[in-house]
């Protein structure tokens, strides 16, 4: 394992308008750093919207190829969800972008129910784990933040399933509070770092978000932390030594409940 650098975007989006979007990132990104990982909103070519049948695309369209020219030009990974069509169903898919064009991906696992997600889009049921310079990485999706079984780290064999979460999200400014203390434990319960990753600005729905963005290490204090409704790119190298350290202290993962999720 070595150091890791990331970098959040916390960018507002214009509704329903992939090119704009597009266009929008690829002029934030010019400025980009040397880094290992970028991480984009939920939707970051969109915006939240459940008119899947006029914005989804394939794994082959244009915000896609947009991702793979990203994470080439810049030397690192990408990663974001955009709205997919495969099989006559439409997914919240996160990709994982690599620098090669190689790519995984994870589909949204829970629905937010409240916006009729559930009605348009089909769940995921595989959580994804992925390396990176020595770094287990299980990113996931907004409204999962909610669900701690779902985002549950384990320990086996001395090694822990995973070393950073992320979630990428379009959470509402009602709902930041929750935002906030869910990511601190997320983070403090998986003896984890905890990346959350939250646009900006009004959606076409008239849905404010105010962004929130941080990243939250595993005894729960807070070495990033973006400016509430602020459009800002930001980075931070997680530091491997604290990491450990920190699990090595507080061992609490031998304890941990073991369960099988049916």
């Amino acid at each position: 394992m070595q150091d890791l650098t990331i970098t959040l975007v916390q960018s507002s989006l214009a509704w329903e308008d992939p090119g704009a979007n597009l266009e929008a990132f690829g002029k934030k990104l010019q400025s980009l750093p040397q880094t290992d990982l970028v991480i984009l909103p939920e939707m970051f070519n969109t915006g939240f919207t459940m008119d899947a049948a006029k914005n989804a695309e394939t794994m082959n369209g244009p915000g896609i190829s947009w991702m793979k020219d990203a994470a080439r030009r810049h030397g690192c990974v990408i990663c974001g969800s955009l709205i997919i069509r495969e099989d006559d169903k439409y997914y919240n898919r996160l990709v994982w972008m690599r620098p090669d064009g190689s790519y995984s991906k994870y589909d949204k696992k829970h629905l937010f129910r409240m916006g009729g997600e559930h009605l348009v889009f089909s769940p995921g049921h595989e959580k994804l784990i992925v390396e990176i310079r020595g770094w287990k990485v299980m990113p996931l999706v907004c409204y999962d933040l909610r669900f701690p079984v779902w985002s549950r780290n384990a320990f086996r064999g001395r090694n822990y399933a995973y070393d950073l979460l992320i979630y990428v999200a379009n959470w509402p400014s009602v709902r930041a509070t929750a935002w906030k203390s869910l990511l601190r434990a997320r983070a403090i319960e998986n003896m984890a770092y905890a990346a959350g990753l939250n646009r900006t600005g009004t959606d076409g729905k008239g849905v404010a978000h105010s962004g929130d963005s941080m990243l939250v290490a595993p005894d729960g204090s807070i070495p990033l932390k973006i400016a509430s409704c602020a459009e800002s790119m930001q980075h931070f190298t997680l530091d491997k030594t604290f990491l450990t350290g920190t699990r090595e202290k507080l061992g609490v993962g031998r304890d941990w409940d073991r369960f099988i999720i049916q």
